[in-house]
């Protein structure tokens, strides 16, 4: 069997695109062989199955009072499951966490982290005789253009304030859980100039060669 490895996330994994022109299809939307993903799975081999499971709007843990399903915690253990046995699980979520609606700092944001990375841990859905595998990705930090840009209300104040402290939290989270991290700001994944939090065909591509480049030396 392949190494499955399962990429939950949000938006930036379901490959949103506010720059049409970005997009080869010229749509809302990375095509599959834009998608950090899927330049993943090409770049790790035959041996690896790469299994994307982004959502737009997804959150690590908290419920949003205007769009229903979103919560990340609800639906790891189904989601784990339909796709056993796993040897990695990537998780890049906390933008959707810092929308100001939302009510949280990036302190509780780093606990809705833990809880998450703690309740996929307890999901059997391992290989026998291995343990959890999850590296925790921190997202890139969104830039200062959102508060001039068409979804500055959407976010709403103190967004991208909050963005700029996940990785510190959870890197703190991924240490005290005994998981891997990885920050996405210090691998220079590039923003669009559009709504300065989703990542161009540029950054996609980075991402997925900075994961390749980790992935191997994480599982055995």
């Amino acid at each position: 069997m392949k190494k499955h490895i399962v990429c939950f996330g949000d938006s930036n994994t379901h490959g949103y695109c506010a720059d049409p022109k970005d997009c080869a299809d010229g749509g809302i939307r990375f095509n599959e062989q834009e998608r950090w993903t899927r330049l993943l799975q090409n770049l790790l081999g035959e041996d690896y199955l790469v299994i994307e499971e982004g959502l737009s709007g997804r959150t690590t843990c908290f419920d949003d009072p205007i769009h229903e399903g979103l919560n990340g915690l609800r639906y790891i253990y189904p989601c784990l499951k339909s796709h056993e046995y796993l040897s990695l699980l990537v998780i890049m979520l906390g933008t959707n966490d810092v929308k100001e609606r939302l009510g949280a700092n990036a302190y509780a944001i780093g606990l809705g982290m833990r809880r998450l990375v703690q309740k996929a841990m307890t999901v059997d859905c391992w290989a026998p005789g291995t343990k959890p595998n999850i590296l925790v990705v921190a997202p890139p930090a969104i830039r200062e253009g959102i508060y001039s840009c068409p979804l500055a209300d959407e976010m709403g104040v103190g967004s991208m304030e909050k963005s700029r402290q996940l990785a510190r939290e959870y890197a703190r989270v991924a240490q005290e859980c005994g998981v891997h991290f990885l920050d996405a700001d210090k691998v220079g994944c590039e923003f669009n100039q559009v709504d300065f939090m989703h990542l161009t065909n540029k950054g996609h591509e980075t991402l997925a060669k900075a994961l390749a480049e980790l992935i191997p030396s994480l599982v055995k």
